[in-house]
């Protein structure tokens, strides 16, 4: 492919991601503004920024690894995996932690940890230079391999002078990229909103690619892996790579898992994305299942690209790193290479910018500004300037890391494998493993047993991994061959006469070995500063201090308000600062005119420092103009105490005030409960004398014409006297609906129990209400799904629970079209009766409502007559009988009343 198709390609690619990010970061302004939600602030944006752990290494170097090692290369995947369920412990805790105290970088995290001392923040930060400047090498060689490869140079075998060299000005190029969206807040806190976009962006890319070469080759070139697999397992090389033999020890699989556990937090990129632009916690939720997922996508197609491209190459001697290109490039897919090589460009950019922006803030903050905030005179050279030197610091340092890589791949990095330097750089950041994980769960971790750990950690991982690979170049053979001064137990992969384990496996095993060692005897036998024993609580017990940074201020000494202003002016302006300190004001209730900061405020002026220079500059800054008196640990725990008992006290006022609005709220309703039941109690006995009044006054009337009138003929006479009789009977139900109720209230129900054929009763009541069916023209039915079966049951009262339900279906059944269907079935140890009708139905909101004993009477004058007592009872009845009732019903499609009763077990 053309040369210069593919730079134009690249550099299109690189445009596209300076929009992407330029938009974010207007975005963001304009959402501000608004006061709405920012991209950041969404769990899949988070999740996918997580994903710059897959680099130029998993892109390439997977399937290169997975060629000869088989398998194994899952192992650094495997890790992350494992340990993403204890993010929400381990993550969660660190996050908060450098949420409170405006943490910006591993650096900082381990200087703050254990009492901001600044040379732990220095030695940290070298350490991280000394190990990730081989990473980024090798995304410099993975760009500038891809592109020889896909432009037809990969048969070159002189190095270009670098004022040739692609790769050369792709470094140039990635610089300028980072400085743009990487430098331009001075606080290293705020978050990064469109480089973090951009990451997030990339991501999908790399994965897309990846998974379409994988697709291609698995179903394109080769018939499913099936079929990959097939042939890979009938040549011996690669059936041994699918199996645990020779180069698959336990061993390795344990080490390189270890290794990538601390690699997915403390690698500066993770921390950066991780930790500094989180913007909520409970993002980590999705990242636990999402990021895994990811991982699984992109290793998916590992396996079947590796063995396809053996299988399709043969033993050419084609770089197995290469395969991902060179599979669709040499088979005639170029559009195919060209995305592939777009996705390998991701995995690479991706690393690099975020790499070089987290390492520039450690350098700026931990070792530039503690150097030159500790002289006076340089503070007043540089005035009200200290925060564009700050931000061209960072930017210097972002060329300067990228040129070192760029000198270390040409001379170092391009003679081994993406997978090797890597591990290299996964062994480095391990050695902050015990100061970290101790620092947050130790409380007597001590920076004596910190700076101990790291520097005989990170020696010891010198000395076995990076000092091999200068053997070539700066140094002799018989260092490895023989030792130095001939010292055999003293060889750099085979130290101490451990030789059954591999170089990187060997340099973990004995770098941390020595490192936790080292932490724990310097912990134990070197007391602890006030100061750092303040910062091991405040660590330690994050959770159970509210913003330690106000209310757990441990600090003794004076220093007015106004110098505080001055130092915060230097670097955030005067409307920032002005703004920040009203702010503080108004949160912590101080008066306006305040002369001398209490401690809260000082530490407050240092932790908006913190974010922007460091803990240990900004530190050293409030020290150079405040006058300290030295504290003791016993005021520290006093004053800690005193912080946790004020807690504690607020915490159980904010319950007990909780408790008292919920007691009021349930007083309130059953307050309005009350007054219901009184209104519903009124109105119940005004339709009840109604309903009393109205028979007494038929049966009055007509009993007194016929007392009146002797010469009523015969036939009006009977229909006089019927008429009486129905309405006695009519206020005999009512009286004894009134009588029941009073006594299944009162506990004196008792029932008649037999044992009984529901059938026949459902029988009886169907002719019982046949006659009342009749005038309306309503059809009747009764289907019973079942054999016979027999309950226990008073016979009287399940009449009365049946005939009250079919009359009520007939009532509201529409004369001529009403159908009524009576179902008996038997599910298990219950039998279940329900009446089904046609007519008007019910709100749903109603269902509950229907079966108490005072609804009938309320608000609607055009409800049916009678009571409103007969559900009320019908419910109690069959709850006497160890049932239950319920009613499906919408209004205009009919209602079915349900109740079921427990099946007879003799």
């Amino acid at each position: 492919m053309n040369s210069l198709t593919i730079i134009v390609c690249s550099l299109l690619y690189l445009g596209l991601l300076f929009g992407i990010a330029f938009w974010a970061e207007r975005r963001e302004r304009t959402l501000v503004a608004r006061q709405k939600q920012s991209l950041l602030n969404n769990p899949y944006i988070y999740a996918l920024s997580l994903a710059v752990y897959c680099t130029a290494w998993t892109f390439y170097g997977s399937v290169g690894q997975a060629a000869t090692q088989g398998i194994n290369f899952l192992s650094v995947y495997i890790g992350p995996t494992l340990a993403a369920p204890l993010w929400w412990i381990v993550l969660r805790k660190i996050i908060r932690i450098c949420k409170v105290h405006r943490i910006t970088s591993i650096a900082d995290f381990i200087s703050a940890r254990y009492g901001k001392n600044r040379g732990l923040g220095i030695l940290v930060t070298v350490i991280c230079v000394a190990g990730i400047i081989p990473y980024i090498s090798i995304q410099l060689k993975a760009t500038a391999v891809s592109f020889a490869l896909l432009s037809g140079q990969s048969s070159a075998t002189h190095k270009p002078s670098f004022l040739t060299d692609q790769a050369f000005y792709m470094t140039l190029l990635l610089g300028a990229f980072t400085i743009l969206f990487g430098t331009r807040k001075l606080e290293a806190t705020e978050r990064h909103e469109g480089l973090v976009t951009a990451i997030a962006f990339e991501s999908l890319v790399k994965l897309i690619a990846f998974l379409a070469v994988g697709l291609y080759v698995t179903f394109g070139l080769f018939n499913g892996p099936g079929d990959i697999f097939g042939r890979a397992s009938q040549q011996p090389a690669l059936q041994a790579s699918l199996t645990f033999g020779p180069g698959h020890s336990s061993a390795d699989w344990f080490w390189y898992t270890l290794l990538s556990i601390p690699a997915i937090l403390f690698l500066p990129r993770q921390f950066q994305v991780a930790v500094v632009e989180n913007v909520e916690e409970r993002h980590l939720n999705k990242a636990m299942w999402l990021f895994p997922l990811y991982l699984f996508l992109i290793t998916l197609f590992v396996l079947p690209v590796a063995f396809g491209g053996k299988l399709w190459f043969g033993n050419t001697g084609l770089d197995a790193d290469g395969y991902v290109l060179s599979l669709p490039l040499l088979t005639g897919q170029k559009g195919l290479a060209l995305l592939a090589y777009i996705g390998g460009l991701s995995a690479a950019t991706s690393m690099i910018i975020v790499e070089t922006t987290a390492l520039s803030v450690m350098i700026s903050n931990n070792v530039v500004m503690p150097w030159l905030v500790s002289r006076p005179a340089w503070q007043l050279k540089l005035g009200n300037q200290s925060s564009r030197f700050v931000m061209y610091t960072r930017r210097l340092a972002i060329l300067v890391l990228l040129l070192i890589s760029y000198g270390y791949y040409r001379d170092v990095s391009d003679r081994f494998s993406l997978v090797s330097v890597g591990m290299i750089s996964f062994a480095a950041v391990a050695q902050f493993s015990p100061a970290i994980i101790g620092g947050i769960c130790w409380k007597n971790g001590a920076q004596a047993g910190a700076r101990l750990g790291l520097i005989v950690g990170t020696a010891i991982w010198f000395y076995t991994l990076i000092v091999p690979t200068l053997v070539p170049v700066l140094l002799p053979e018989s260092l490895l061959n023989d030792g130095p001064f001939g010292l055999s137990f003293l060889k750099p992969q085979a130290l101490f006469g451990l030789t059954s384990l591999t170089p990187i496996a060997h340099s973990v095993f004995w770098s941390l070995f020595f490192n936790v060692g080292c932490y724990v005897w310097g912990s134990i036998n070197r007391p602890q500063t006030a100061l750092d024993h303040n910062q091991a609580i405040l660590f330690v017990d994050v959770f159970q201090f509210n913003r330690p940074s106000e209310n757990t201020a441990i600090w003794k000494g004076k220093v007015s308000v106004d110098a505080l202003r001055k130092l915060l002016i230097t670097f955030f302006g005067p409307e920032q600062s002005q703004k920040t300190l009203e702010r503080f004001a108004r949160r912590n209730r101080l008066m306006d005119r305040q002369s001398y900061a209490d401690p809260g405020l000082v530490t407050f002026t240092e932790k908006m420092l913190a974010g922007a220079i460091g803990t240990a500059s900004a530190r050293i800054l409030v020290s150079s103009i405040a006058k300290e008196d030295p504290i003791t640990v016993d005021e520290i725990i006093r004053i800690l105490k005193t912080s946790q008992e004020l807690m504690t006290v607020n915490k159980e006022l904010e319950r007990k005030s909780n408790e008292l609005q919920q007691l009021t709220r349930q007083l309130s309703e059953t307050n309005e409960r009350l007054k219901q039941m009184d209104q519903q109690k009124d109105e119940f006995l005004s339709t009840i004398t109604h309903e009393i009044r109205t028979p007494i006054t038929s049966i009055r009337a007509l009993t007194e014409i016929l007392h009146d009138n002797d010469d009523v003929d015969t036939a009006t006479r009977q229909q006089f006297l019927g008429t009486v009789i129905k309405e006695s009977e009519r206020l005999t139900r009512l009286i004894n609906q009134v009588l029941d109720l009073e006594r299944f209230e009162s506990g004196r129900m008792r029932l008649h129990l037999e044992p009984l054929l529901l059938r026949d009763v459902i029988k009886d009541a169907v002719e019982a209400t046949g006659q009342l069916a009749s005038e309306k023209y309503v059809d009747v039915q009764f289907l019973a799904d079942c054999p016979p079966t027999p309950v226990v049951a008073d016979r009287d009262r399940l009449m009365q629970v049946l005939i009250n339900l079919l009359s009520n279906a007939i009532k509201f059944c529409e004369p001529e079209k009403g159908r009524i269907i009576v179902r008996l079935v038997v599910e298990g140890t219950t039998c279940n009766v329900s009446v089904c009708d046609n007519g008007a139905g019910i709100d749903p909101a109603l269902h509950e409502l229907i079966f108490e004993k005072f609804y009938q009477v309320q608000g609607d004058h055009r409800k049916p007559k009678g009571s409103g007592l007969g559900l009320a009872i019908t419910k109690k009845i069959i709850e006497l009988h160890n049932g239950s009732i319920d009613v499906d019903s919408q209004p205009g499609h009919g209602s079915v009343f349900t109740f079921q009763l427990p099946l007879s077990t003799g």
